[in-house]
């Protein structure tokens, strides 16, 4: 990890240039619009998860919603924090868990929701790397003084077994397996992300 002030120097200005949800998903959409994909490489592949990954955030923004318990739970949450994420529009996984994050933020009304890519901030993800990788989505809670309160991704703790499981005892992912984590996705509803993020913001 670099040293203190850097690191912070480096957050608020990743602050300064994130965007909100809305303008994320516009990007995301424009560059669609022109067959191209976020991020640095540019190919078929990545045009295709591109397109998948837009379709489940439609999906979710549509149908995901939160329960009560979340709700009040947000409305009387009294810390402000920025959610900083970082992502791309091809991430299957930031696919399902931003439209999430992003109920979350229009409830609570303390947390601010910033989004940055991933491969424009490289020096970025380096500082919040996942077991050596730069896997994404990476959440960084922090708060006014820029204090990294807490960090979360690329998965929910749920799949993140689930992986971790699969891994262990096959070495490596298959295309079968990505598919019955996407089926996962679908059948836990966005509830595995909320209450993630709900320990988290109950444990500050």
């Amino acid at each position: 990890m670099i040293k203190e002030l850097a690191l912070k120097e480096m957050l608020s200005n990743a602050i300064n240039i994130g965007m909100n949800y809305n303008a994320y998903r516009e990007i995301v959409d424009d560059l669609l619009a022109e067959g191209k994909s976020t991020g640095n490489l540019q190919n078929e592949d990545m045009l295709n998860y591109s397109n998948l990954s837009v379709r489940r955030m439609k999906r979710w923004e549509k149908t995901f919603k939160l329960k009560d318990e979340d709700k009040n739970f947000l409305t009387n949450f009294n810390k402000s924090l920025t959610f900083l994420v970082i992502t791309e529009g091809w991430c299957g996984d930031a696919a399902h868990a931003l439209p999430i994050i992003h109920k979350m933020e229009e409830v609570s009304g303390q947390i601010d929701l910033k989004i940055v890519l991933r491969d424009e901030n490289d020096d970025l993800i380096q500082q919040f790397l996942t077991n050596g990788g730069k896997s994404i989505p990476k959440l960084i809670a922090l708060d006014g003084n820029l204090e990294v309160l807490f960090t979360w991704g690329p998965r929910p703790t749920e799949a993140t077994a689930l992986v971790n499981d699969y891994k262990t005892e096959h070495g490596a992912l298959t295309p079968e397996f990505k598919e019955d984590l996407q089926r996962w996705y679908n059948k836990d509803k966005g509830r595995n992300i909320v209450e993630d993020l709900k320990s988290e913001l109950k444990a500050l």
